[in-house]
């Protein structure tokens, strides 16, 4: 199965991330990258960018990448570091790498870069894999 197709799958049934706005930039086995543009409704009560759009586009590019051999994988466990600022208008970019495929498990390194390529957060994601297919 083509990665692509399962990503492009996902994606079109995503509500969320299709909210967020992400684009897909490359997707290839164990491997996603993506964008997304910060908009005014992102903010949370205190008028900055809610620290939960970039653990969500992190999240999204996690799912893309361990999904990506067509064999269903959820979330075990996630964490983040938030680095610097995020502001509306604002490029992100998540880079997920595949650290480890096991079979029942995998580990992830997602890193989300701004447009001026400075690191605003850094994910790692560790998921199960189920056994079925993501596509049939």
């Amino acid at each position: 199965m083509n990665p692509k197709d399962v990503v492009n799958h996902m994606l079109i049934t995503d509500a969320f991330s299709n909210w967020l706005g992400i684009e897909v930039i490359e997707i290839r086995e164990g491997f996603s990258k993506i964008k997304m543009t910060v908009r005014a409704e992102m903010l949370n009560g205190l008028g900055i960018v809610h620290g939960g759009i970039a653990f969500s586009l992190a999240d999204s590019a996690f799912a893309f990448a361990c999904n990506s051999r067509n064999n269903l994988s959820v979330a075990l466990d996630t964490s983040i570091n938030f680095i610097k600022a995020v502001h509306i208008g604002d490029t992100l970019v998540a880079e997920a790498i595949e650290m480890h495929n096991g079979r029942s498990t995998g580990l992830y390194q997602i890193t989300i870069t701004n447009q001026d390529q400075q690191t605003i957060a850094l994910f790692k994601g560790t998921c199960f894999r189920t056994g079925k297919a993501v596509l049939h």
